[in-house]
């Protein structure tokens, strides 16, 4: 029997919540009508465009820019700060009511999700049933969603991001030549934009042009990236919805600078900082860490992003904080400083590795714990490096899950 695989996906979802929200709480105008968006904080300067309203789009507005040019672009753009509490309580709602329908729910971003109602039809039809979450999501929660339908996740998430907002689609095998192929490659699921240009230098352009490319071509080409790409432009998925919940598969931290420095040793402060929180979190997780990773990003908004394997797999706070300031000082090109980032990636969990004993991390570790409980019992901020200390209210509220 086929599998029965919807993928549900909230259309403009910061916003939509947002303006779900106020207007329950007595706001007199539906922000989604109006040249819109949820922007961070302008003082601070972390103000980037994180969703508009349809209206917004009209001029031009893109998410991810700056605010200062969004606001260049539409003088009666009105901004509203995200709450991720009101993020969180609408997805959880919209959860809560999937769970109506089956239990093997994917999670797959705090705005989307894969449900697998094989063994939950009950001699309805999946069509019918994408019709009803879709009707009840509106009246009941007061916000829309695509929906893609399909026997396989990577269909049915295709569908899904098909015409918008409010729609249903179906995308089933006999279905992809006319409905998948059609489109330009860049458009397929995890092709990224380092690899659209090397497609095209092949005159790969569109998903039916690469489904009909040499597998064994790709292979040599691109790795075993290129099985998975090949694999997905001719619909071939056979992973199934994951309803446990999976550790992280990265964890970093960033803070976008009230003013440029550009000082080492003040950057190294705020490495410091960020390496103290993220070392925390994989505790927390009980993970262990291959590879540390800095972003840098200029007053220009041009990106810097260095990684370091690690020689052992570690939590250390000790030995990501020496990583981490080893790789900005080999980066860092004493251009003014925006935005400073750390990120573990490759992560193991901690009971599943033998840990090497050349390793300094036994005694490392009975340090970090007594930290860590210190943190448990009086706060985070009880026990900090002095770097911490000096920008503590920088980093303040800008914890960062990747």
């Amino acid at each position: 029997m086929d599998r029965q695989i919807l993928h549900v996906d909230v259309n403009n979802a910061f916003l939509s919540w947002t303006a779900v929200n106020m207007l329950k709480n007595g706001y007199p105008v539906d922000i989604r009508t109006i040249p819109s968006i949820i922007g961070g904080d302008e003082e601070r300067r972390s103000g980037i465009v994180l969703a508009k309203s349809q209206v917004a789009k009209k001029f031009g507005i893109i998410t991810g820019e700056p605010i200062y040019f969004a606001r260049k672009k539409c003088n009666k753009l009105e901004v509203f700060s995200g709450d991720f509490k009101v993020f969180k309580k609408y997805s959880n709602d919209l959860y809560n009511l999937f769970l109506e329908y089956t239990d093997k729910i994917e999670r797959f971003s705090i705005d989307e999700c894969f449900l697998d109602l094989t063994e939950f039809m009950r001699g309805r039809k999946l069509i019918d049933i994408a019709k009803e979450i879709n009707l009840r999501v509106q009246n009941e929660l007061g916000f829309t969603v695509n929906i893609g339908i399909s026997s396989n996740k990577l269909l049915a998430k295709m569908a899904s991001d098909f015409e918008k907002p409010n729609k249903i689609h179906t995308l089933y095998e006999y279905e992809i030549e006319d409905k998948m192929w059609c489109l330009p490659v860049s458009e397929l699921f995890m092709i990224g934009k380092k690899t659209v240009p090397k497609l095209h230098n092949l005159r790969i352009k569109t998903i039916g042009d690469l489904a009909k490319t040499n597998k064994d071509f790709l292979v040599k080409r691109f790795g075993k990236f290129g099985i998975l790409m090949w694999n997905y432009a001719n619909g071939i998925d056979d992973s199934e919805v994951n309803s446990k919940k999976e550790d992280p598969k990265s964890i970093g931290n960033s803070v976008t600078l009230p003013k440029d420095v550009t000082d080492i040793e003040e950057i190294y402060k705020i490495v410091i900082a960020l390496s103290e929180q993220v070392s925390y979190r994989l505790r927390k997780h009980n993970l262990v860490a291959n590879t540390v990773n800095v972003q840098l990003r200029t007053k220009d908004f041009k990106d810097y992003s260095h990684q370091k394997q690690l020689k052992f797999t570690t939590s250390s706070t000790k030995e990501i904080i020496e990583t981490a300031k080893l790789i900005t000082l080999e980066m860092y090109k004493n251009e003014p400083i925006r935005l400073v980032g750390v990120r573990v990636d490759n992560l193991e969990n901690k009971d599943e590795i033998q840990l090497s004993m050349f390793s300094n991390d036994f005694k490392q570790e009975k340090l970090d714990n007594v930290l860590d409980n210190l943190k448990l019992k009086y706060g985070y901020n009880a026990i900090t490096r002095a770097g911490e200390l000096e920008i503590k209210e920088i980093v303040k509220g800008k914890d960062k899950k990747l």
